[in-house]
């Protein structure tokens, strides 16, 4: 139908033209809109603290003891369960958060200006991996550090920011996809990219050397810290698509370790949902399938517009992390171009003879071709407090998409467009 395909013309367009652009640094509490002292936003699509999986509520219980809302684990999970504390999507306020995804007031956020269509991004500063917030961990060792990410990371590099002025993002990671990272579970290149720009802004700083050097020091011990960055770049350039009337682009999919949710253009705010699968991978020695969660985070996001897993063709090396073959990450790569409506302008993967990236995921093709979207992720420990215990490649379940199209359908219907 020709309105459908303009309308998914249109939308092609805002992805195609985005130009995600990291801008500045600030207090969560004071730049994320809708924030304030008894908010912990989550990952994934809406959920009650009833409902939430171990990792999350671990996540959770730190975030409380961070902002000094509870001085004990169970004091915490009682302040939780009492009703005093709201839970919101990082969806619903600009922003985005890996695994449980939690941010709450007095977090450090980056922040990601979308410069052709002028919305905001919002994310955390990236943690790390293994005993992390995010993957459900808060003993003292990962309170603490988040704190020293709190008043010695954030003013560093929110300074040295300030001296370097804005980074272009989507020329960032663009680099980085030709030069081995699918940036999402692979940010080696994008990590490295980002401190060659900040490094000599960084020394420039009022801070200690000491300080300096050791603010260097983490950057370079984590290769994960740009995903910190490009999820929030696909936020800033998926956002502007939901609001497309008409259009049959995912604009968002996001799981909160119970759920998976998909939202679709035409449906604008509208989460469709079922129940998050267990993911298939390797894992961290002692630790098996029996000790997963449920798939967890706002990270496929990326996937959403085009990076991550349906670009893994162009990261052989993530096989290593999250299991199979070179062979297998060229096949995943080819069978999303099944399922979007273009090829990306700027993300350009060498092994496929610089094909562009497979973007803008149709609903109307997913249940067409029943190919699902591949994402690839880290797996987190079912209960709260262990953290992360591997990683792998995951697919949402089929129903969100199901029950999205025939939501589509209806609201055709309704308009007097099917006739």
């Amino acid at each position: 139908m020709q309105f459908i395909e303009e309308a998914n013309k249109k939308a092609l367009e805002i992805i195609q033209k985005a130009q995600p652009t990291l801008v500045g640094m600030g207090i969560a509490g004071d730049v994320v809109p809708g924030m304030h002292k008894h908010l912990i936003m989550h990952a994934g699509p809406p959920i009650t603290w009833d409902r939430m999986s171990g990792p999350l509520r671990g996540a959770v219980i730190g975030a409380l003891l961070y902002e000094g809302l509870a001085q004990t684990p169970e004091e915490a999970e009682k302040l939780a369960a009492s009703g005093e504390i709201e839970f919101d999507p990082c969806h619903h306020h600009n922003a985005v958060g890996p695994m449980a995804g939690v941010v709450t007031a007095s977090m450090p956020v980056f922040i990601i200006e979308n410069k052709t269509a002028g919305n905001f991004a919002y994310c955390t500063q990236n943690e790390g991996l293994g005993q992390v917030l995010r993957f459900g961990a808060y003993s003292s060792p990962v309170i603490e550090h988040l704190k020293w990410m709190e008043k010695t990371l954030y003013p560093i590099l929110k300074e040295a920011l300030e001296i370097h002025g804005p980074i272009d993002l989507k020329n960032l990671m663009a680099q980085s996809v030709q030069m081995g990272d699918e940036v999402h579970n692979r940010n080696k290149a994008t990590t490295s990219l980002f401190i060659r720009e900040m490094a000599s802004s960084i020394v420039k700083t009022k801070a200690s050397r000491e300080d300096q050097a050791r603010v260097l020091d983490f950057l370079n011990s984590n290769d994960h810290f740009a995903l910190n960055l490009s999820m929030p770049a696909s936020k800033a350039t998926m956002d502007p698509v939901g609001q497309v009337r008409h259009s049959s682009v995912v604009y968002t999919m996001a799981r909160n370790g119970t759920d998976f949710g998909i939202r679709v253009a035409a449906l604008g705010d509208r989460w469709f949902t079922a129940p998050a699968e267990i993911i298939d991978g390797l894992y961290f020695p002692g630790y098996s399938t029996e000790d997963a969660n449920p798939d967890i985070g706002d990270s496929c996001i990326t996937e959403t517009m085009g990076i991550g897993g349906f670009s893994m063709a162009t990261a052989p090396a993530i096989v290593q992390f999250v299991g199979g073959t070179p062979q297998d990450a060229v096949n995943y790569t080819t069978q999303m171009y099944e399922i979007t409506l273009a090829e990306s302008d700027s993300y350009k993967l060498p092994p496929m003879n610089f094909r562009g990236a497979p973007t803008g995921i149709d609903i109307r093709l997913v249940i067409e071709t029943q190919i699902l979207p591949v994402i690839n992720t880290g797996i987190a420990h079912k209960k709260a407090g262990i953290g992360q215990v591997g990683a792998g490649v995951v697919h949402p379940p089929m129903k969100c998409f199901e029950d999205a199209f025939e939501a589509y359908v209806g609201l055709l219907d309704d308009e007097g467009l099917l006739e």
